[in-house]
């Protein structure tokens, strides 16, 4: 059995006993949900890194990036751009201080909002959950020489991760971030230089290392990375942004923090090493395409069917045989980590919104702090069995990230945001956006590629583009639609309506 294997194993057992250390420490709703809102700083950075840099970058990214060169920066870029416009509102968010974006929606829109944003999030945090099994499999599966298959590596790391974030919650999440974040953006940084220089070795220099790949790896817009290659990348951006502008896992970090000051000062380091960790993994991953492109070509032109390498396995494969031994093990450590550390911040936001948008809000409102908590560790782990069966049937972790990034920033990222920053957006224009937006995911991208494959690009592809069209930009379109017309057609919100979110409107 290989010594990485054995390496990564005793890492996540010290994580174990870190955990099992916090869970003392959880005694209440607060505790268990945002930390007792006692995050410092420093422990914000590295968890808000964490709740970003997970398998969609290691896996989904590195795919892309091994499929379609440096064009793939445009999946990152959103939400760098996302980051950006959320530092403007990040100490409002704290200052807000409730659970859940059920809240905001609850807030602004009304109870019937904070339903269906709930079934949204859930549907889309428990796809992205499933993927992070997915890539825990593929770790194991590489760390062990094949000795652990995919299937089982996905068990292990589903058994780790819904463990971990059942044993303290948030309590769990943000302090095994804390290391994790330290772990991927170091190894992150040592390890490519050698890749590079593997790459550029291997093929007597960094030019002769770029012409193994085919030009459209070259390029701003890979000419064969879908029907429409500007289309495809901006689909690819516009997920990214939206799911960043308004992903729970993120407000419940603000939450937790101390103060609106830290939340504030925290996203201002944030975005600096979102963009650090996510430019060098692209980096890491093309010149690792270029050493076994051979191979991932095979891969691609049998469909995985007659060996070869697979282009999601890119970055993992890198850490085994293109760096010293101590520097794979630092890289792999880090793929390691961020599956654990994605998977509990997803896991645990959507029980949270089970637990206060259905449970408490509507089921029972008087519900004993210790019964909350213990009710939301059995969630915690139905949720994460149901993640587990749906990522026994993936197929790529990337096409299943898009789709889980699309549903939640156009189901729920408009209404979000329109929430926080645009006083006129009504009660009916935001529930309208929420519905119609899902709908239109759930149409575009489970019904039409079942009903209507022929409309697919590339045709039958079931993981192609409708018409050759990224499904994000009709979603979007009739979201965004229906949020503004909706509203400015329907009565504006009265003072008293505005106060929580808006208090200076309320004087």
């Amino acid at each position: 059995m290989s010594i990485y294997l054995y390496i990564i194993l005793a890492y996540i057992l010290v994580l174990m006993g870190f955990n099992f250390y916090r869970s003392f420490k959880v005694r209440s709703q607060d505790d268990f949900m945002v930390a007792g809102r006692s995050l410092s700083i420093r422990v914000m950075v590295f968890t808000l890194i964490c709740t970003w840099i997970g398998s969609g970058t290691f896996i989904a990214g590195a795919e892309y990036a091994a499929k379609a060169g440096w064009s793939a920066l445009w999946l990152p870029a959103g939400a760098w751009f996302g980051i950006i416009v959320i530092y403007f509102l990040a100490a409002k968010i704290r200052t807000f201080g409730q659970y859940t974006i059920g809240d905001i929606l609850e807030a602004r829109y009304g109870p019937v909002a904070r339903v269906f944003g709930a079934i949204a999030l859930i549907i889309s945090f428990v796809a992205i959950v499933s993927y992070q099994f997915r890539a825990g499999g593929y770790i194991l599966n590489i760390v062990s020489d094949g000795a652990v298959s995919v299937a089982t590596g996905q068990l292990i790391a589903a058994f780790f991760v819904i463990f971990f974030t059942a044993l303290a919650g948030m309590m769990a999440v943000a302090y095994t971030d804390l290391p994790n974040g330290i772990v991927i953006v170091v190894a992150c940084l040592v390890a490519t230089p050698f890749v590079v220089l593997a790459a550029s070795a291997d093929a007597g220099g960094v030019g002769e290392a770029m012409s193994r790949l085919p030009d459209g790896h070259l390029m701003v817009f890979n000419k064969d990375f879908g029907a429409h290659p500007l289309l495809k990348a901006g689909g690819y951006f516009l997920a990214t942004l939206l799911l960043l502008m308004g992903v729970q896992s993120m407000y419940q970090k603000f939450y937790s923090a101390k103060t609106p000051k830290d939340a504030k000062q925290a996203v201002a380091l944030w975005v600096v090493g979102t963009i650090v960790v996510e430019t060098v993994v692209v980096v890491i991953a093309v010149f690792a395409a270029s050493y076994y492109w051979p191979q991932i070509s095979t891969w691609l032109t049998s469909e995985g069917q007659a060996g070869g390498t697979d282009p999601a396995s890119i970055v993992l494969q890198a850490a085994r045989g293109m760096v010293p031994v101590p520097v794979g093990v630092l890289l792999l450590a880090a793929a390691c980590a961020v599956v654990i550390s994605t998977g509990m911040n997803y896991l645990l936001s959507p029980s949270t919104n089970v637990m206060r948008d259905v449970y408490q809000r509507f089921i029972n409102p008087g519900a004993s702090q210790r019964g909350m908590v213990a009710l939301q560790k059995v969630t915690v782990i139905v949720l994460g069995v149901v993640a587990f069966l749906l990522s026994t049937q993936l197929r790529s972790v990337l096409e299943m990230s898009y789709f889980a990034y699309t549903v939640y920033g156009v189901g729920i990222t408009p209404a979000l945001i329109a929430a926080l920053a645009w006083k006129r957006a009504t009660k009916a224009g935001g529930l309208a956006s929420i519905i119609v937006g899902s709908a239109a995911c759930i149409l575009l991208g489970v019904v039409v590629p079942r009903v209507l494959p022929q409309v697919m690009v590339p045709a039958g592809d079931p993981n192609g583009d409708p018409w050759g069209i990224p499904l994000i930009y009709p979603a979007l379109v009739v979201s965004v639609a229906c949020l503004v017309i909706v509203s400015l057609l329907t009565r504006p919100p009265a003072k008293e309506e505005l106060a929580k979110m808006f208090p200076e409107k309320a004087r």
